[in-house]
């Protein structure tokens, strides 16, 4: 299987095209937007040189699983999900925040807990926690949406205050958060899954608010193994997790973070391999489905047609 790590269409009316970390995006008519989740990969803001087998399917197939699910909730950006590589979708008008949720100590808040802060994002936490515990209950730690360079923390009063978003829009994003990430919990425990920690994304058409981007994927998200967990907080051991850390840890481990200087660690065929292993691993465990690899001779192509095919009905429906 040939890993895609990158595309160069040109579809009808086509209006734009980003390339962004893991995705190519192209603007239809400056109405739609076709998402192609590649097989890109990236850790530490840095994109890997080589790309991963079948993680663009996942990602694209997890989130779908979960925008679905989730449309009684609010609305969603999605018009169709035309191959298992692609989303299209409406374009929304993206809020600047990202609406990260956290219901346990873990990384970036265990991090900034751990240096001896107890507010974060204006959010006071109680003394005597240790990582990975439960919060007393989920708290929500925003970050702008920065465009380039690293989002960054910013409280509710900041974003209100500096006008960022409206009273009325944040108290309703704040709403669906705790809506999303209560229903994302529910999901995972069916699985035998906690849903540590995880980030929203929204945007605006008119004066309705959409649900945009990806949800509860590993690579959004943070989930532990339920079975073990009191017994592994009781004996301070670290929390078995699901999520896109074993690639950072590898990283690590061979003296990447990211860093002026550093270089990415030779990623060998083996470590391809296990890694693509990996991402399968994690979307049969996050969805109980079991993954279908689609192995068609040539990815590329396909994906063009298929979204061909996508963009010239809802053109021809307008």
């Amino acid at each position: 299987m040939k890993a895609i790590k990158e595309t160069n269409f040109n579809f009808p009316k086509q209006s734009n095209f980003y390339k962004g970390k893991v995705r190519d995006v192209y603007t239809i008519d400056n109405r739609f937007m076709a998402m192609v989740v590649t097989d890109r990969i990236s850790a530490f803001d840095v994109v890997l040189p080589e790309a991963i087998p079948f993680k663009g399917q996942v990602l694209n197939q997890i989130a779908a699983k979960f925008l679905a699910a989730t449309q009684d909730i609010l609305p969603n950006w999605v018009i169709r999900v035309p191959d298992e590589m692609v989303t299209v979708g409406r374009i929304c008008e993206p809020f600047k925040v990202e609406m990260v949720i956290r219901g346990y100590l873990a990384g970036h808040a265990w991090r900034e807990y751990s240096a001896g802060r107890r507010s974060i994002c204006g959010v006071t936490m109680p003394e005597g926690l240790t990582e990975n515990d439960k919060l007393p209950e989920p708290i929500l730690t925003p970050t702008t949406k920065a465009a380039v360079g690293h989002d960054e923390d910013i409280s509710r009063e900041d974003i209100l205050a500096k006008g960022i978003v409206s009273l009325e829009d944040y108290t309703q994003l704040e709403a669906f958060t705790r809506a999303l990430y209560q229903r994302g919990t529910e999901m995972a425990a069916e699985r035998g899954l906690i849903l540590v920690d995880t980030k929203y994304e929204f945007g605006k058409v008119g004066d309705t608010i959409y649900l945009i981007d990806e949800i509860h994927t590993p690579d959004s998200s943070r989930y532990f193994y339920a079975d073990g967990y009191e017994q592994r907080q009781a004996n301070q051991e670290p929390q078995k997790q699901l999520s896109k850390e074993f690639v950072r840890k590898w990283l690590i481990e061979n003296g990447f973070q990211g860093k002026d200087g550093q270089q990415v660690p030779q990623m060998t065929p083996e470590i391809i391999a296990s890694i693509s292993a990996r991402y399968i691993e994690l979307y049969e465990q996050i969805t109980g489905d079991k993954f279908i690899k689609n192995e068609a001779a040539d990815v590329v192509n396909r994906i063009e047609q298929n979204v061909l095919t996508c963009v010239n009905e809802l053109l021809a429906a307008e």
